[in-house]
């Protein structure tokens, strides 16, 4: 059942990207509504998975690399039906799309057997860590979409240039708070678990890297009044070290967060 919920969810955004490559191309009557509805329904069906795999596995599905990626794909999605309010862009539903088509395959290359929690995560805190990890990294996603259309084809949009650079503003801002309290609770969850705040752990180390890459954005815009596209390519380069820091380093950095 989850296998087929997850090709049906794959080929809504499939589809979703189809229309939206149309629309850049030329105007298709409803355009905004058809996509819209794929969005809606990736999400809808995002959902009925997320209950399935928790009545199989008997727990909310927050354990693994896997269940983690599904998470973020549709944390994604979710976001992006808010922040696509009053926007009509076909780039920026192209673009999440194809974001969370990336995130699927990322999520296919883990393994999708349910397992039980290793001690570590028979924790309160894996709830509180994930779902904050989720928000922060899905503003960042949706930041660096805004990103692309500021420095792409803004024109596209229904949404002038600075309105645009507002967006993502505030987009950072709640991934930033968010990323914050990401940071903390997983330093108590560590205490709790290795008897230690801090150990200088490969992800725990690029998360800091992370967060003072969106330090710099907010200390720039607030301190030299960078907006526009200096302030477009650093929340795609950020998001470029979001990737890097939630599955490069798993891969080439191995540690105690290794949880595949």
């Amino acid at each position: 059942m989850e296998n087929i919920l997850l090709d049906i969810f794959f080929a809504l955004l499939l589809f979703t990207v189809i229309v939206n490559l149309i629309r850049l191309w030329k105007p298709i009557k409803h355009g905004d509504f058809i996509s819209s509805m794929l969005i809606i329904m990736a999400v809808i069906t995002f959902i009925v998975m997320l209950v399935v795999r928790t009545s199989m596995g008997g727990r909310i599905p927050f354990a693994n690399a896997y269940e983690f990626t599904l998470l973020f794909a549709g944390g994604v999605l979710i976001l992006a039906i808010l922040v696509r309010r009053d926007l009509v862009s076909p780039l920026f539903d192209l673009s999440v799309a194809l974001l969370t088509i990336l995130l699927l395959s990322v999520a296919s290359s883990f393994s999708s057997e349910i397992r039980p929690l290793m001690p570590a995560l028979q924790s309160g805190w894996l709830y509180a860590h994930v779902a904050t990890a989720v928000i922060a990294y899905g503003s960042f996603a949706l930041a660096a979409c805004l990103g692309i259309i500021y420095l792409g084809r803004a024109q596209e949009t229904d949404l002038s240039l600075p309105e645009v650079d507002e967006r993502i503003y505030k987009l950072v801002v709640l991934g930033f708070t968010f990323l914050t309290i990401v940071i903390i609770t997983g330093a108590v969850w560590a205490e709790e678990v290795w008897g230690s705040w801090w150990t200088w752990d490969p992800k725990e180390t690029w998360s800091l890297v992370t967060w003072l890459v969106y330090a710099a954005y907010l200390h720039t815009r607030h301190s030299y009044d960078w907006k526009g596209n200096k302030s477009a390519w650093m929340v795609v380069i950020g998001f470029v070290i979001v990737m890097f820091t939630l599955f490069g380093v798993s891969v080439l950095l191995p540690g105690l967060h290794s949880y595949v």
